[in-house]
């Protein structure tokens, strides 16, 4: 899974961030907000029917237009982009132990609490007649 190019980005922020789907004109005025130069309407939807091809974006139509979605949340991209960055390693254990080292500290025991309820519901699964 390629990271996003930044216009690929940007539309997929505008999806996330989005209550409900989103047509090209409603993607358009939200990337162009506060841009010196604003992007063409045709370069929007070009880059979004990109993302709809790779499974990034779903396409419904709405009327004559064509509203966009994400397929996944952002957390669930990220996940997703670290798995298969995990799943390319021959030895998962050194760049696990990396990863827990430079994180925040907050974000640790983040980690380490999700980590703990984990351990302890497949325990608890294991346990279960």
């Amino acid at each position: 899974m390629a990271e996003f190019g930044p216009l690929e980005q940007a539309i997929m922020e505008a999806l996330w961030t989005a209550n409900g789907p989103l047509l090209i004109r409603e993607l358009l005025d939200q990337i162009n907000r506060g841009r010196d130069k604003p992007l063409a309407y045709t370069t929007v939807q070009t880059v979004t029917d990109r993302l709809a091809r790779k499974g990034f974006v779903t396409r419904r139509p709405v009327g004559i237009a064509i509203a966009y979605t994400a397929v996944a949340s952002r957390e669930e991209h990220v996940v997703a982009v670290m798995l298969e960055a995990l799943a390319n390693l021959p030895e998962r254990g050194p760049a696990l132990a990396r990863f827990a080292e430079s994180v925040d500290p907050d974000d640790a025991q983040r980690l380490l609490d999700a980590l703990t309820y984990r351990s302890s519901d497949i325990n608890e699964k294991r346990e279960a007649p």
